[in-house]
């Protein structure tokens, strides 16, 4: 196993950050653009140039808090969603956003569904709308248990993960009946679900600083299990201090996956040997959104405060950074059993 002492090529910090909290972070999969939302409402892009240096290249605004984002397949527009209630589109060639979807609380998460019209938005007013982006009103919505916390495709699923600990699956031939309906492998409060790159199953990250791996397939389900992480102290001990799992980002050439904590932390897994691959050194914030470029040799992460101690736990001053590691493939590759 690789030291995190040993020789790491060193991360690149984004130019021109948002001035307060980064909520997501989002890659093109056709180029080299890079997405943030932030607190102060808005959305930026970047693109990252060869040597890793990023070059500014658009900023628009919701009116509220923006919280999610998101590149359509093609990479010709980004979706993005927040506190305003609404979802917002941007066109990368005309340069103009526009607003293409309402909720009558805000936008915590969005997803493109099959293609470049259909876009899913999952919301703290209990619904997951979809919408066709050619129509002003949403196709479909679904009414989920509670308010929706975190919500990640892969293929034709759709996870949705709520405040009352409930997932729930969908596929997206019948996107408005679940298939499969669970209670969170984890005892407390649910932040983040990512499904596998290689599809069959999601990871599940909460605030008690561990991750659940499951599979949707009840046949596979002998290959679910959870661990402990972005603890400090031994994971084991009574008086280890439990940090929130905030991000968890599948590599999409290995499949293995990166976790992000409010310890400031991240690690580099691998589900199916069940080992840790790589920590790296700690950031003096929280690290509050992560992202893997579109073939995961650029892993992004935000430090910056997440809100997990309250507004009483923000600290006086703080600079927010985005930062941008190079991955070594000796650091993310699969390792045997």
């Amino acid at each position: 196993m690789m030291l995190a002492n040993q020789a790491q090529p060193k991360d690149i910090e984004v130019t021109a950050p948002p001035t307060d909290g980064v909520s997501d972070l989002a890659f093109s999969k056709t180029s080299d653009l890079l997405a943030a939302t932030s607190w102060n409402n808005e959305v930026r892009i970047w693109e990252v140039m060869g040597d890793g240096s990023t070059v500014a290249k658009a900023m628009y605004s919701h009116e509220g808090p923006a919280l999610t984002c998101q590149w359509s397949a093609d990479g010709s527009k980004l979706a993005s969603g927040g506190a305003d209630n609404a979802g917002r589109l941007f066109d990368v060639t005309t340069g103009q956003p526009t607003q293409f979807a309402k909720h009558d609380a805000p936008i915590k998460s969005l997803r493109w569904i099959d293609g470049p019209n259909i876009v899913a938005t999952g919301s703290w007013d209990k619904t997951i709308k979809y919408w066709d982006l050619r129509q002003q009103s949403p196709v479909s919505s679904v009414a989920l248990s509670d308010r929706l916390y975190s919500m990640d495709t892969h293929g034709s699923l759709l996870v949705a993960a709520m405040a009352d600990r409930q997932i729930t699956m969908y596929d997206m031939s019948n996107p408005t009946v679940p298939f499969r309906t669970m209670e969170s492998p984890l005892k407390m409060q649910t932040r983040v679900v990512s499904c596998f790159s290689t599809g069959g199953g999601f990871a599940v990250g909460s605030i008690e600083g561990r991750v659940a791996i499951q599979y949707t397939d009840v046949k596979d389900s002998q290959g679910n299990f959870s661990f402990k992480c972005h603890r400090d102290g031994a994971p084991a001990a009574r008086d280890s201090s439990v940090f929130a799992v905030n991000a968890i980002s599948f590599h999409p050439v290995y499949g293995t996956f990166a976790t992000a904590g409010s310890d400031g932390g991240f690690t580099f897994w691998d589900k199916d040997s069940k080992q840790k691959l790589k920590v790296f050194n700690k950031q003096p914030l929280p690290i509050s959104t992560a992202a893997f470029n579109r073939n995961g040799s650029i892993y992004a992460y935000a430090v910056s405060y997440d809100w997990s101690k309250g507004y009483t736990g923000a600290p006086a001053e703080q600079k927010n950074a985005i930062m941008l590691c190079p991955v070594q493939d000796s650091d993310i590759k699969p390792r045997k059993k």
